[in-house]
């Protein structure tokens, strides 16, 4: 039993903090993915602290993953990671039997899992801490007490450190597919051999006010039936096929004009700032926006803007900052995709993504002139 129980502690120590650290790398990504599980359980007012809410259980988790690896108070830790799984396994049930959340987020970006599949992964951790909790009086220190509380509190401080330094600048390492070096327009197609939807045709009829949907093979009946009247005929997705990594980007201007291609096949530099809310944008940085654009146009660059405000707000935010460059308009969760930072700085060239800069270390021209542009 003692064997069994180190493989279990190793097992569920070393997955919580791959797990955990893979999550604190994006915090803000990880945020995202609980206020969509606040809408699920109608707890938005939560959203409001979902940031620091992603920090702390990313902290929390690699902190009991160390804890279990060092076997420090391993009463109290076994009974906060017993609470922990039980909670994630009810989670990942929920959105599974009622398909409300297609991806846990357990694994950020760096791996997908479907809902069946993170339900039978926490099942399956969830046997293991069983096994820990049983044996949670038996488990000794790695090391000794002394050195094991040393590295367990060294632990919770640098992913204190690690989750916050994520969140105020970017992912140390970036999994999207916005991440530099990828090329927008590529991920934006399917791969080759991909799957496509599976649709059928499906006609739709009343009768009695009750309404009925028919495939063309069953429609003899309903027909022959002088009750039933004709509504609608649609086409009904019935198994969904493979999705290109980027499916919700595109650059439209206020007048709905898609400039996507414009944008993505220019072979010089473009500058694409991207501030997904500006009515919650970063206001510090906004003079330091205004001295890179006019130096852009001195020479010659292209910079623009992209938002999913509406285009009044826009507007009245351009005159208020003296914004003299366009904003365009995309999808808000396409832009808190492509850079966790509002606002951020894209460098494009070909759509391909060169570099970007956080807010907080928004680069001068003569940084970026001498790395990439050299004019």
């Amino acid at each position: 039993m003692k064997i069994i129980a180190n493989i279990s502690r190793f097992l569920v120590g070393v997955l919580f903090i791959i797990s955990g650290l893979i999550k604190a790398n994006d915090p803000i990504g990880f945020s995202i993915k609980l206020d969509e599980y606040f809408v699920v359980f109608h707890t938005q007012f939560l959203s409001a602290g979902s940031v620091l809410i992603a920090m702390l259980i990313c902290i929390l988790e690699v902190g009991l993953g160390v804890a279990i690896l060092m076997g420090y108070r391993m009463k109290l830790v076994s009974w906060l990671t017993l609470l922990l799984i039980l909670f994630f396994t009810f989670l990942t049930f929920y959105s599974a039997y009622f398909d409300v959340v297609k991806d846990c987020g357990c694994f950020g970006d760096a791996l997908h899992l479907k809902p069946w599949e993170s339900f039978t992964k926490d099942v399956i951790l969830l046997f293991f801490v069983l096994i820990i909790f049983s044996q949670r009086n038996k488990i000794q220190p790695l090391i000794n007490e002394r050195i094991s509380t040393l590295l367990t509190y060294a632990g919770l401080v640098l992913t204190t450190w690690f989750t916050y330094h994520c969140y105020a600048h970017l992912p140390m390492k970036d999994f999207r597919p916005y991440a530099i070096g990828k090329n927008i327009l590529q991920g934006m197609q399917l791969p080759p051999g991909a799957k496509t939807d599976s649709v059928v045709m499906v006609f739709i009829y009343e009768k009695n006010g009750q309404k009925v949907e028919v495939t063309p093979d069953k429609l003899g009946p309903i027909t022959a039936d002088t009750a039933y009247k004709f509504v609608d005929r649609i086409d009904k997705v019935i198994r969904e096929g493979d999705k290109p990594a980027i499916h919700d980007f595109a650059i439209r201007d206020a007048e709905d004009n898609n400039l996507t291609n414009d944008y993505l096949t220019r072979p010089d530099y473009v500058f694409m700032l991207v501030a997904y809310d500006l009515e919650t944008t970063d206001l510090k940085v906004q003079s330091k926006i205004n001295d890179f654009v006019g130096l852009c146009q001195q020479k010659d660059v292209e910079f623009f803007g992209i938002t999913s405000t509406i285009p009044t707000t826009t507007d009245k935010f351009r005159h208020e900052h003296q914004s003299m460059f366009p904003y365009y308009f995309c999808d808000a969760t396409a832009l808190k995709t492509i850079i966790r930072s509002n606002p951020g700085l894209v460098l494009l060239k070909n759509g391909t993504v060169i570099d970007m800069w956080h807010a907080n270390d928004f680069p001068t021209f003569d940084e970026v002139n001498q790395k990439y542009l050299k004019k």
